[in-house]
């Protein structure tokens, strides 16, 4: 099953999406392996149109290439899926991962080479390893600055000492929950941006493997998904699971047609 609207053909494609089920270092609930099959069904009762935009969806170019299942080398893994969206990227196509754990936005990084990484998610994901492993879930920041210049993390409410210790430094920026509204959004350069859902409240998002109370609410999401993307590279939503009743898949599958729609409308020549 594709995502609904994305009819159009590979070679004439705007946007190519490609679910990345990874799922290996999960420390709570897993289950994000099912994140890119619970995004494609809960996004079936979804308008085409958009009125907001003028647009529907299925006549934007977006292209559902399915899924790049991993096996047990999570390195080899990461490399594998930066190269099939490094494809995408130099052909001139912007690409959309839907994951799978957060870890897998390392590879949607290395391959558009942004400016700055901003990612709305309630942790700080920059410990050097967790539990002895350097690709995790709780890494991906800290992988993600090895290939970017600066990283922007809004909605964060949770990291241990030595994470806030190095958020303090000039590369990261860390906006709390409630100041994400108010935040000026100026950003030199481009931008990949990542929504994990977990940054929304767990009472609107449940179906994730880490919740964090005292959240976003799903405006709040779509407000900066709105802002940021006609300066977006790439795209992703990570962290979806099925432990829900389509809550957390509904509000991803809606974000990723918002960030669409706006990079589709404000794009055009």
């Amino acid at each position: 099953m594709g995502f609904p609207g994305a009819r159009a053909d590979e070679g004439d494609a705007n946007y190519v999406l490609r679910g990345a089920p990874l799922d290996v270092s999960t420390s709570f609930r897993p289950g994000a392996r099912f994140g890119p099959r619970e995004l494609r069904h809960c996004a079936e009762p979804f308008e085409d149109y958009d009125h907001h935009t003028g647009q529907d969806f299925s006549a934007l170019g977006v292209h559902d290439a399915g899924n790049i299942d991993p096996w047990n080398d999570v390195g080899e893994y990461l490399d594998f899926l930066a190269g099939d969206l490094s494809d995408t990227a130099d052909d001139g196509r912007l690409p959309l991962l839907v994951g799978g754990e957060h870890t897998v936005s390392v590879a949607g990084v290395r391959a558009t080479r942004p400016d700055v990484y901003v990612c709305l998610d309630a942790h700080l994901d920059l410990r050097e390893a967790y539990m002895g492993n350097p690709l995790s879930h709780a890494t991906a920041t800290r992988r993600v600055l090895e290939h970017a210049d600066r990283a922007v993390v809004l909605g964060a409410r949770a990291g241990s000492e030595a994470e806030w210790d190095r958020a303090e430094r000039a590369d990261v920026t860390v906006v709390p929950p409630e100041e994400v509204g108010e935040w000026s959004r100026d950003l030199d350069g481009s931008v990949y941006l990542s929504v994990d859902i977990d940054a929304a409240d767990p009472g609107f998002a449940p179906g994730t493997g880490t919740p964090e109370p005292f959240g976003l609410a799903p405006r709040d999401l779509r407000d900066v998904v709105r802002a940021l993307a006609p300066d977006c590279v790439g795209f992703d939503v990570v962290e979806v699971n099925d432990r829900d009743d389509g809550q957390a898949a509904a509000l991803g599958a809606k974000l990723l047609r918002e960030f669409v729609f706006t990079h589709a409308s404000r794009t055009v020549d």
